[in-house]
């Protein structure tokens, strides 16, 4: 099917990969954090949860993911990216129908265990965190070299489509059927929007199709460009796995990342209360959820179009100073406006976070075994995330004597510090060795 629609599309092919990496990307969101947070009002009213326990089943899929993402990236250079993502959304469209059935339990020894909801909830967030992140900016990545910066843009913009749309959905069903009916709504838009797509349109490689990368011409030839921009595809680099885990600039990258979804997760999931700790009002702390998930989709485009121009790695330190000043201004808030300001320029960097990275891995490295080279990072990043929604609270509850400002000033201090590592960063001396890992779709 995807030979016969290359053949006849009037565009690139990679649109059509890109927009089927879309969908996943968007789907993912039924087991995003902002989804799950609609849930909790009913769910500890109902089944008599704590906050924590319910929180408990992110922090657990978090980790889960920690230890899975080698795994996964080492799947999509051997069996495919549309393989791994194929499943993925099958395995996400019936753990987000099973959390129908949340208030199945064990008791054991006195202790109530939410089983289904744990395994099912846990199950999603492995989904959204491993195999979707890491498969969905792999393909993309390898169709596109040129336009490899605006194309993971536009997977950000899908992203934060599926942050405004999937809690918005969940609410409007909540409020009028209940909590069971919500979660098998978000698993029929999952099984509608992203199944066929993924399953039919992904090709793993332009050159799959007999195509280059971002559409040129065979007889095309790229002008050579300055340190750390983009090379054809006939110079591109090919790191093996192996090779790639030596260079200092991929654990640099990693750190970085790590620390930067650190500041996401922590300032994302603790804002809202921080917010009404201020007396700042719950529609207040609504709404900067809102401007943060929307400016986050608005940026994920620029920031894709500067990390084309600009080196990857000074990019990736705007990003961090941008997540830093914005961790620091929440300490400064106290008016309604100011949240709302401070709230959209954090926003802002997160859409450099989700792009310039991906992009970065696949400039330094190349795009044979970058499923491999991405899952070997990718725990970093999950990490971060399991760590950063846990150090707010304990702050919060035993440090800071109920106030959260302590950790947004340790946020910024962290974002600095990414900064400096993402400058160090530089791009490693090319080198071509096919001796060890796996091309993709073998």
């Amino acid at each position: 099917m995807q030979q016969n629609l290359a053949n006849r599309a009037p565009f690139f092919y990679g649109w059509f990969v890109l927009a089927a990496a879309g969908t996943a990307n968007f789907a993912r969101n039924a087991a995003a954090s902002l989804t799950i947070s609609v849930f909790i009002y009913p769910l500890s009213e109902e089944l008599g949860w704590s906050r924590t326990l319910i929180a408990g089943a992110a922090a657990a899929g978090g980790l889960a993911a920690t230890f899975t993402s080698p795994i996964i990236g080492r799947l999509i250079d051997r069996y495919g990216a549309r393989t791994v993502l194929t499943a993925s959304i099958v395995i996400l469209i019936i753990s987000t129908a099973a959390l129908a059935w949340s208030d199945i339990s064990l008791t054991i020894m006195g202790a109530t265990i939410p089983w289904v909801f744990y395994i099912a909830y846990a199950t999603g967030r492995v989904i959204f965190a491993s195999p979707v992140q890491i498969g969905t900016s792999v393909v993309v990545s390898r169709w596109f070299i040129r336009m490899r910066g605006r194309t993971n843009g536009i997977l950000g913009l899908s992203h934060s489509a599926g942050m405004v749309l999937f809690p918005l959905i969940a609410s409007i069903v909540i409020a009028q059927s209940g909590w069971r009916d919500a979660w098998y709504v978000l698993s029929v838009v999952v099984f509608v929007v992203a199944l066929l797509p993924v399953a039919l349109l992904t090709a793993e490689t332009p050159e799959d199709l007999g195509l280059r990368p971002d559409g040129d011409p065979e007889e095309e030839q790229e002008e050579d460009s300055p340190d750390d921009a983009k090379s054809t595809a006939e110079e591109e680099p090919n790191w093996t796995s192996s090779a790639a885990i030596r260079t200092p600039a991929l654990w640099l990258l990693a750190l970085a990342t790590g620390m930067l979804f650190f500041m996401h997760a922590g300032s994302n999931t603790h804002a809202a209360a921080f917010f009404q700790d201020q007396g700042l009002g719950t529609v207040t702390a609504g709404i900067s959820i809102s401007l943060n998930a929307i400016f986050l989709g608005i940026s994920s485009l620029f920031w894709g179009r500067i990390v084309e121009r600009i080196p990857a790695r000074y990019v990736l330190a705007a990003v961090a100073l941008n997540l830093a000043v914005g961790a620091f201004l929440f300490t400064l808030t106290d008016t309604a406006i100011e949240a709302l300001i401070f709230s959209a320029f954090f926003g802002f960097g997160l859409g450099g976070m989700l792009v310039v990275p991906p992009v970065a891995y696949a400039d330094y490295f190349g795009r044979p075994n970058l499923g491999t080279i991405r899952g070997i990072t990718e725990p970093f990043t999950t990490l971060g995330q399991a760590i950063g929604v846990l150090i707010p609270g304990l702050i919060f509850d035993f440090i800071g004597g109920a106030t959260y400002l302590p950790f947004f000033y340790l946020a910024a201090a962290i974002g600095i510090l990414a900064a400096v590592a993402s400058l160090f960063a530089v791009k490693p001396t090319t080198q071509f060795s096919h001796s060890e890992d796996i091309a993709p779709g073998t």
